[in-house]
């Protein structure tokens, strides 16, 4: 379908034939090439006009913008957080480094998301409410957020779960990293929950290198964003003066010019990536052994990483040996993300038992070249 892999086709990889190089060397020419000029702040603006939020704070890594928006909310040492088995593990760090605990949860088949039926029914089995919210009566730790992830872009179903917090007083924080342009009945990935966290590493649909977002529509949370992710430094023409802990987390502004370049050719990428996913659930239709991992119903999905789930018997070995045949020829395809909770740091964090969805993607997952331009190809 792709025709020759000569040189290798890589699993997602940048395209630059905007704008990108004229706002760099702006950057360059005028010297703003650091964590203010005028770049940043288009970039926040910009984006948070595309997803339909209020507020937007860029920041150096979608990782960095994730532990903000969970220190945001209070989430601190000894914390629980609820997230998903099978995620990057960017997810669980940023919880870490609040001092806080992921207790790791089942995914949907649907949505290779957080499955909030499941999720519901776990929780009214180790949850108690008490004075300081809910709390795992097994571990006596207070639970302090919910951090579901648009796994590959294909949006999760947030509703009932946005319900299910709303009923215990959870903070309901998006990792969005994936899910730049995706959308679940015409409302933007990332702006369902108090705060929203995107990636523009250089895999990602829209790049800067490497950066992130956080978005909010409460401007209270926008503006300490903003202060802690600029070291906390008061405004002042030449006094430092730090009234917090902050984090040096500013997207610098040569990045963000790469950004707003790539924001500006967004569109095109989304309706390229969807063209590429149409042709692989094409070619798949026919392939008993091979099932197209098609956006949830009622969604529209940026499709970031094209996947197919393999084989019935739910063991690795058709997996890998696709895996294998793959790459030996020269298409550079990779397999779902090792469960969380089976790295080394999460070894011992609290998780639900039946993990048997997360636990059957993750030896039968294969991620397809996805490159935008990939579209191109195709007749």
């Amino acid at each position: 379908m792709l025709g020759p892999a000569a040189p290798p086709i890589a699993l997602h990889e940048p395209e630059f034939h905007g704008r990108e190089w004229e706002y760099v060397k702006d950057c360059i020419d005028t010297g703003w090439v650091s964590s203010a000029g005028s770049y940043v702040d288009r970039l926040e603006r910009e984006f948070a006009g595309y997803v339909g939020a209020e507020y937007a704070v860029a920041t150096v890594n979608g990782t960095a913008a994730l532990h903000l928006c969970l220190h945001l909310v209070s989430v601190g040492p000894g914390d629980e957080v609820i997230a998903p088995a099978l995620s990057f593990a960017a997810t669980a760090n940023a919880i870490s480094y609040c001092g806080a605990i992921p207790h790791f949860v089942d995914v949907s088949i649907l949505t290779l998301g957080m499955d909030p039926a499941k999720l519901a029914a776990y929780i009214g089995e180790i949850g108690e409410m008490r004075s300081a919210g809910l709390v795992n009566r097994v571990t006596g730790r207070r639970i302090g957020a919910v951090v579901p992830m648009h796994t590959f872009g294909h949006p999760m179903a947030i509703d009932p779960l946005k319900e299910l917090c709303a009923r215990y007083r959870l903070p309901l924080i998006e990792d969005a990293a994936e899910a730049v342009g995706s959308t679940l009945q015409g409302r933007h990935c990332g702006t369902f929950g108090v705060l929203g966290a995107y990636s523009f590493n250089g895999n990602k649909i829209v790049t800067t290198g490497g950066g992130g977002m956080i978005v909010t529509n409460d401007p209270a949370l926008a503006r300490r964003a903003k202060h802690l992710s600029t070291t906390a430094k008061e405004p002042h023409p030449w006094e430092y003066v730090h009234d917090e802990v902050g984090f040096n987390y500013r997207l610098p502004n040569i990045n963000a010019a790469l950004g707003c370049a790539q924001l500006e050719r967004l569109p095109g990428f989304l309706e390229r990536k969807r063209k590429l996913a149409r042709a692989y659930e094409t070619a798949f239709d026919n392939v008993s052994e091979a099932d197209f991992v098609k956006e949830p119903e009622g969604a529209q999905s940026n499709y970031w990483l094209n996947a197919i789930l393999v084989g019935r018997c739910g063991e690795t070995t058709i997996r890998d040996g696709i895996l294998n045949a793959l790459n030996e020829s020269g298409y550079r395809a990779r397999p779902a993300w090792r469960l969380l909770h089976k790295l080394v740091p999460y070894m011992n964090s609290p998780r639900m038992p039946d993990l048997s969805i997360a636990e059957d993607v993750e030896r039968r997952l294969v991620n397809l070249p996805s490159s935008a331009h990939l579209a191109d190809r195709l007749a």
